[in-house]
């Protein structure tokens, strides 16, 4: 499925996260960590960090002894990233288009990044190609369903769509149709004590941008009170639910 992306606004929205983005980062840490079980003991010695962002997990790779590049859409992501040291080298590009010749690492990895291509299929064989026979490329991405309670509320307020929606699972396995793929999904639910902590949580880490390109406006204080009211709760928490899909394919 390809959809219209603006990549320019989506390095923009990360820009501005760039400061914030580790302290709203749990999605990340988690989904990551979950990857990482799925090729744990393999021999890996050069790693493409695709959609690096701020480089948390090229410093966890290059601190294994790893050589790292790091790569990301945003150049003030990779600013960040190179002013702590996250990596060998540091690459500004578009997961669709890499700058690197073919079969050049022993893992291509891509935390939570791959959601934000115009076509899923097209970001993973490039992800595919630098990756060297024996190697494998290890990526996370969501899927439908995330975000229902966000959806939920903002239908209740004005039934506009205030969120992104993501490829249906089934959407996701064709993507990888004709690797050797092994594929996880995992409900992660986080709790928030307000909407507006809820909503930071997705301001901080560059995720309030809309994949149709529409900006998101700033909320009166009634619509914030009708979000509140309309947002499914548990126990007095607003939670943000996520469909995390992790996906490592061979690279034959």
């Amino acid at each position: 499925m390809t959809r219209l992306v603006n990549k320019t606004a989506i390095a923009s929205a990360f820009g501005r996260a760039a400061t914030t983005y580790d302290s709203h980062a749990q999605l990340q840490r988690e989904s990551g960590t979950l990857l990482a079980k799925m090729i744990e003991g393999r021999e890996i010695s050069t790693v493409l960090d695709a959609g690096c962002g701020t480089g948390w997990y090229s410093r966890a790779w290059r601190e294994k002894g790893c050589h790292v590049t790091a790569l990301d859409l945003s150049p003030a992501m990779l600013k960040h990233a190179a002013l702590n040291g996250c990596a060998d080298c540091y690459l500004e590009g578009d997961i669709e288009a890499i700058a690197l010749s073919q079969k050049q690492v022993s893992l291509a990895w891509s935390n939570l990044a791959v959601q934000w291509c115009s076509d899923l299929r097209s970001g993973l064989s490039e992800l595919y190609r630098v990756t060297r026979v024996g190697g494998c490329v290890a990526f996370t991405t969501l899927a439908a369903g995330s975000l229902s309670e966000l959806h939920t509320a903002w239908q209740a307020v004005d039934e506009q769509s205030h969120a992104n929606h993501f490829l249906p699972f089934t959407q996701i396995q064709e993507a990888c149709h004709g690797w050797r793929c092994s594929l996880q999904i995992h409900e992660i639910t986080q709790y928030y004590d307000s909407v507006i902590s809820a909503m930071q949580s997705l301001k901080g880490t560059g995720a309030t941008h809309l994949h149709d390109g529409r900006k998101t406006s700033l909320m009166t204080r009634q619509q914030l009170q009708k979000l509140s009211l309309a947002w499914p709760q548990k126990e007095g928490q607003f939670p943000l639910t996520w469909q995390l899909v992790c996906g490592v394919i061979e690279r034959d």
